[in-house]
């Protein structure tokens, strides 16, 4: 397959990264169909079937007729995944004290030799498809030998194609932090900058935090709890507000999911893993609920179908019991201050919509944009957007501390 250049990694990079290719079994697709073939779904409800398209109480049945109907008979798996493959593909292996790993991820390689190195990173109930429209947009905006970064877009432990956590021990965050770390050594790069939403961006802040070659970050998310400094509280403006408000009704109409990831989540992932109807509905419903348009239907099922056939439904949920439930551990602002330079774009529909004065209580913001459209899955549903404000972001490194590269 051509990759113009974009699959060559740095010089110096080391034996450690391998090519690969997506390829799912047909055996693995025909089961499936056969499966989603076979499964009823729930008889028509009061709270399936309220008027006007009304989904406050949980997805809609006609949604999930259509949706159902849709990825057994029309759902066309080797047209995405010849589209996946068009982009570069590699697995790095890594040691770590938590054990040994396999990471999956898509990359964009520049022949430049002051390109600047960016981790791009998901959370749940996402993948590494959420950045595809950034990398396609940049492939066909610049060369292999004019692209201004690397863009490295790993698979988190236990997501899809990167290797599960192990069986005798807990995995954190923290942990994962240090393995995207080790990975960017294994590529070769002594320093580089971080994009990231949802547990991507909570991986980030213990990145940026805790390992020294990260030199910047940029969030789309910052889920935190208000500050104590009643002037800091009081520095919200109407949007925020807002924001704040629609984050209140989340917190108590739309959260329990995470709740039962952290407190259940063997019971939940024998639910997720033992038919796609299931994790269809699980899912599904956050890519309707948490996004201010909702995404094309082929979108939405390519993730979950890769969720099916990696087995990866039960394995991506380690980092709930981390920030929820009785054991979770703080997530304030004290523990994960970053003193680096951060950048911070503020999406209308993000479910997690903190005001621009929190945010400054958490590290260096140098940079800081509200979008009139947009949520949850920003790089997916807002890719221009949220390029441009990396971008604007990297010009401000450049322009205030002098980074002729970072």
């Amino acid at each position: 397959m051509g990759f113009h250049g974009y699959n060559v990694p740095p010089p110096n990079a080391s034996d450690a990264i391998k090519p690969w290719e997506v390829h799912i079994p047909q055996k693995d697709i025909d089961d499936l169909v056969a499966l989603l073939k076979l499964t009823p779904l729930a008889p028509p409800t009061y709270e399936n079937a309220l008027p006007e398209q009304d989904g406050y109480l949980g997805l809609r049945r006609d949604w999930m007729v259509e949706t159902k109907r849709y990825w057994e008979s029309s759902f066309n798996w080797r047209e995405q995944e010849k589209y996946i493959n068009s982009f570069p593909h590699f697995k790095a292996s890594i040691q770590d004290p938590v054990g040994d790993f396999e990471i999956h991820f898509v990359a964009l390689f520049s022949k430049k030799a002051d390109a600047i190195p960016i981790l791009l990173l998901h959370g749940w109930p996402g993948c590494f498809i959420e950045f595809l429209s950034i990398l396609d947009m940049l492939r066909e905006r610049y060369t292999a030998e004019t692209l201004p970064y690397h863009l490295i877009v790993p698979s988190l432990p236990g997501y899809t194609f990167s290797s599960p956590p192990p069986l005798d021990r807990n995995i954190t965050s923290d942990d994962a932090a240090r393995i995207f770390d080790k990975l960017t050594s294994l590529l070769g790069f002594e320093s580089y900058i971080i994009q990231g939403g949802d547990l991507g961006g909570r991986i980030g802040r213990i990145i940026a935090a805790n390992h020294p070659n990260c030199k910047a970050i940029h969030l789309n998310t910052g889920p935190m709890p208000p500050p104590e400094e009643a002037e800091v509280r009081s520095q919200i403006n109407k949007t925020e507000e807002e924001g704040l408000q629609r984050h209140l009704f989340f917190k108590h109409n739309g959260s329990a999911y995470a709740w039962t990831h952290a407190t259940r989540p063997s019971t939940i992932g024998f639910v997720l893993s033992s038919n796609p109807v299931a994790l269809l509905a699980w899912v599904g419903e956050k890519f309707l609920d948490w996004t201010d348009d909702t995404p094309p239907l082929d979108l939405i099922l390519v993730s979950i179908t890769l969720y099916w056939v990696t087995h990866s439904a039960a394995s991506s949920l380690w980092s709930y019991r981390q920030f929820y439930g009785p054991d979770a551990e703080s997530h304030g602002t004290k523990r994960w201050h970053i003193n680096k330079p951060l950048g911070f774009s503020w999406f209308p529909k993000e479910i997690t919509p903190v005001p621009r004065a929190w945010v400054e209580t958490t590290g260096d913001l140098v940079f800081y944009r509200q979008h009139k459209k947009g949520g949850h899955f920003a790089a997916m549903e807002q890719p221009e957007a949220l390029w441009a404000d990396v971008e604007d972001f990297l010009g401000i490194l450049k322009d205030r501390f002098a980074m002729r590269s970072i």
